[in-house]
């Protein structure tokens, strides 16, 4: 018998990345055996691990070795064999494995790929198949699609975030009047660097497209999570501004809605998902999906966004024809709050859009839901939470106010003139988790945060870290913007981040004791 062998060393993301379904499925189906030694060792997956330290190549990427068996004659499907090492091994222990284990001598599992061609970290020990889908990703906007959304849609990915975003609703009118009129300049000319270039705007350039600038195309946004900016919508300048994010908030974006954003499918992160009013930023969760209770048409005459499908499959389980599209809407957000149902589906999240079970207290759920949701979207509404901010004496370091004064004596740059004649407090905007303290800058602490306000987390940082994060002064990636309008400074938004900071651990606070009464919850 004729046997072909092939051998690869590759990025081990074809093993379990949704992305690689399709190449699973040909591999499965054209070769006689696969055999795979998965090293591990991805440091974006795992950050307590190192690529120099773990990665048998010295790098953040995982890798696998594998070798493909091709017979003349194919019986069947390929048998997949694979075996794994220890994340946590060192690379030098990986090393020394793959030199003492000859292929002959390993002991490999056998793998039966699942209907979707997962091959690792299956899920099919699970009711999945059998709940009900939020949305029917086959149908586009159907109000007789059998989910329980009509309409789902992504965040706004702009692709120049330092332009048309901005804390400072002045700065952002005059950065973004300067890239107008640059812009229809090129329509006449050529490329102006000055202004940031995608592909989407060179073939409005191409087309003879111009801007047309107006004040009332900055509206409230929703940055990240908890972190409101300003946004100039002028659809040419946000590549990826579609019908859908009209039709949610209406052709001014000045409609009333309330939006459920949750993580992209594939996103390898722990599970979350956060309600807003506001037009949302693709990664206010990583490539997010969104999902409103309302719908707006070009007239601005506002229409359910939950189908009449949706809502008959409640009222006939539950038997209780008073369940409205508003109870569906804050039983979806209490539910997929749920930590149960997280880690029971946590590999089916990852790969699709979410399904809803049906608890057994309907009405228990909805409360849940519907008091989160209002925690949520209005955030800064908040009671503060009695945290103690501590200030002590400004008085600078001798060292630094003698730097302070020779810089004076030499003549104090543009953007000292601010702290002229006074000593520039720094930044510091860290946690401090063990202590419950944050340090705000060199003089001010905030002190008394509760450890159950950490224990909010969306995605890798807590809603409080989420803050932080956000309000840091850092210098513009844009040179343009570095040059003529880098205007940030902490200091003139300090009070704002103390009074938001003592909002959001009220959020988080209540956020995770509603979260502790919903129990196991899977019926």
């Amino acid at each position: 018998m004729v046997l072909n062998l092939y051998w690869f060393r590759a990025n081990r993301s074809f093993i379990d990345s949704r992305t690689f379904d399709g190449f699973r499925k040909s591999l499965y189906e054209e070769y006689s055996d696969c055999y795979i030694v998965d090293t591990r060792s991805d440091v974006r997956a795992n950050p307590k691990i190192a690529g120099t330290t773990h990665n048998v190549f010295g790098i953040q990427t995982g890798v696998a070795i594998m070798f493909l068996v091709k017979k003349e004659k194919k019986e069947g499907n390929c048998r997949i064999h694979y075996v794994t090492m220890d994340d946590y091994w060192r690379k030098e222990e990986k090393l020394q494995w793959l030199k003492n284990n000859p292929i002959e001598t390993i002991h490999f599992d056998s793998i039966t790929p699942d209907k979707t061609n997962n091959w690792i970290n299956l899920a099919d020990d699970n009711d999945w198949e059998e709940l009900t889908s939020i949305i029917d990703k086959s149908v586009k906007y159907d109000k007789n699609t059998e989910a329980i959304f009509k309409l789902y849609f992504s965040g706004v990915p702009t692709n120049r975030d330092e332009w048309v975003y901005d804390l400072e609703k002045n700065n952002l009118k005059n950065k973004m009047s300067f890239f107008s009129k640059t812009f229809n300049e090129c329509v006449k000319n050529n490329f102006d660097n000055k202004i940031k270039w995608s592909r989407d705007l060179k073939g409005e350039l191409n087309r003879g497209n111009k801007s047309i600038f107006k004040p009332n195309y900055i509206i409230n946004a929703m940055y990240r999570t908890f972190c409101k900016k300003y946004q100039y919508t002028e659809k040419i300048f946000n590549d990826v501004l579609t019908q859908n994010h009209y039709d949610v908030l209406g052709q001014d974006f000045n409609k009333a809605n309330q939006i459920i954003c949750i993580p992209g499918v594939g996103i390898d992160r722990s599970y979350h998902c956060i309600a807003l009013k506001y037009l949302p930023h693709l990664q206010i969760t990583p490539n997010g999906h969104c999902f409103s209770i309302f719908v707006y048409d070009q007239e601005g005459n506002r229409h359910d966004n939950i189908t009449d499908w949706g809502l008959n499959q409640f009222r006939t389980h539950y038997k209780d024809k008073k369940i409205t599209k508003e109870d569906i809407f804050h039983y979806v957000y209490a539910v997929l709050h749920n930590p149960s149902y997280r880690k029971k589906y946590e590999l089916n999240l990852k790969r699709e859009f979410p399904r809803i079970p049906f608890y057994k207290d309907f009405r228990k759920w909805t409360a849940f839901g519907k008091e989160l949701m209002h925690l949520h979207i209005n955030y800064e509404e908040a009671e503060p939470y009695p945290l103690k901010v501590i200030v002590s004496k400004t008085n600078p370091p001798a060292a630094e106010e003698s730097t302070r004064k020779k810089k004076e004596a030499q003549g104090v740059k543009e953007e000292e003139k601010i702290y002229a004649g006074k000593y520039k407090i720094k930044t510091k905007l860290k946690a401090d988790k063990l202590n419950g303290i944050i340090e705000i800058d060199e003089i001010t602490i905030l002190k008394g945060i509760p450890k159950q306000a950490w224990e909010y987390k969306l995605g890798n940082r807590s809603a409080l870290e989420w803050i932080l994060d956000q309000y840091k002064e850092k210098k513009p990636k844009d040179p343009t913007i570095a040059e003529k309008f880098n205007t940030y400074r902490f200091a003139d938004y300090k009070e704002h981040v103390l009074d938001l900071l003592k909002r959001v651990c009220t959020v988080s606070v209540k956020t995770m004791e509603i979260v502790g009464k919903m129990g196991e919850g899977i019926t």
